[in-house]
């Protein structure tokens, strides 16, 4: 095999980890809001849109045409407000909608995140609406002229957030904190009738886990470099919840095992379609990805509805 075929081959493995990357880290955030506290939060979007353009005007340049934004900040500075201002988000959501019975609290979240994207594309002084934030400063992009060694380095920027993200996790979910979270997933009323405020411990995990999703939100705009609301349509929310369930709902190596084979599914399925499909109907045979992750999801709750990994027992420290 000749050296040009070698890298366009890891080429194209650095950037399916990369894109895997954002899907893992927001599915280790709703792993802590519905694996281990049971909260349906369906607006998974909506926060990682926060999370992008909070970093996008952070980082991004002075556009002519913005009226707000523009700071061309540090791209690490850019994800840590990411993160605060995701999580000051889930403040104010979750004080309205984490009282509401689930099915309200899908149907809510599901709105803000709705709501969210039309703020983004209507809010033209600052986001620019349906034209997007462009030429978003990408990490070491200055000194490494090429590509591969720039995805390189940003694919192993992910890796190193990922392993940090989910060693701080398992020590949270075997801190009696977590054994809090577990016992409200599992029956809300003894919790409360053993002293816990159910409350303050779900809008705990809820806003841990927007922060989260934020930065993976963060971690998109600056690779991608153009973000516009066209990024964060449901179906995003819709991958990462069939991730989650496929790899194992309260287990955070079955968020990252799920994510790796729904996207390497998606992925697949996509190149497929593009071989056996001709060029005329391959728009319209793109949704038989949505029905093949669809049925793989069927069939997983069926015949091993825990997951891959199903949840570990945990005991406190």
């Amino acid at each position: 095999m000749r050296k040009k075929e070698m890298i366009d081959i890891l080429s194209f493995f650095i950037f399916f980890f990369i894109i895997c990357s954002f899907y893992i880290i927001s599915s280790l955030g709703l792993n802590i809001q519905y694996g281990f506290t049971g909260m349906f939060n369906v607006g998974i979007a909506g926060f990682f849109a926060v999370g992008a353009y909070t970093s996008a005007i952070i980082t991004g340049p002075d556009y002519p045409d913005t009226m707000f934004g523009g700071f061309e900040l540090p791209i690490l500075l850019g994800w840590i407000c990411a993160i605060v201002v995701s999580g000051l988000a889930g403040v104010l959501v979750g004080l309205v909608t984490l009282r509401l019975r689930e099915d309200f609290l899908a149907i809510s979240t599901f709105g803000i995140a709705i709501s969210i994207q039309l703020v983004a594309l209507n809010a033209e002084s600052v986001t620019r609406g349906p034209n997007g934030l462009y030429a978003l400063p990408k990490p070491f992009s200055r000194f490494l002229d090429s590509a591969f060694m720039s995805n390189l380095c940003y694919l192993i920027i992910c890796i190193v957030t990922i392993v940090f993200i989910y060693y701080a996790l398992e020590r949270v979910v075997k801190s009696p904190w977590g054994r809090v979270l577990r016992s409200i997933r599992e029956d809300e009323v003894a919790a409360e009738a053993l002293g816990k405020n159910v409350f303050l411990f779900r809008l705990q995990a809820f806003v841990l886990g927007c922060g989260i999703m934020g930065l993976a939100g963060a971690m998109y705009a600056n690779f991608v470099r153009f973000i516009s609301p066209q990024d964060f349509l449901p179906i995003f929310t819709i991958q990462v919840y069939v991730m989650l369930i496929v790899g194992g709902k309260g287990n955070n190596l079955g968020a990252i095992v799920g994510a790796i084979v729904i996207w390497g599914l998606w992925s697949a399925s996509d190149s497929l379609i593009n071989f056996i499909v001709t060029p005329d109907y391959q728009t319209q045979a793109a949704s038989l990805r949505i029905i093949i992750v669809g049925m793989v999801l069927v069939l997983m709750l069926v015949f091993r509805p825990s997951g891959i990994l199903p949840e570990k027992k945990h005991l406190s420290s």
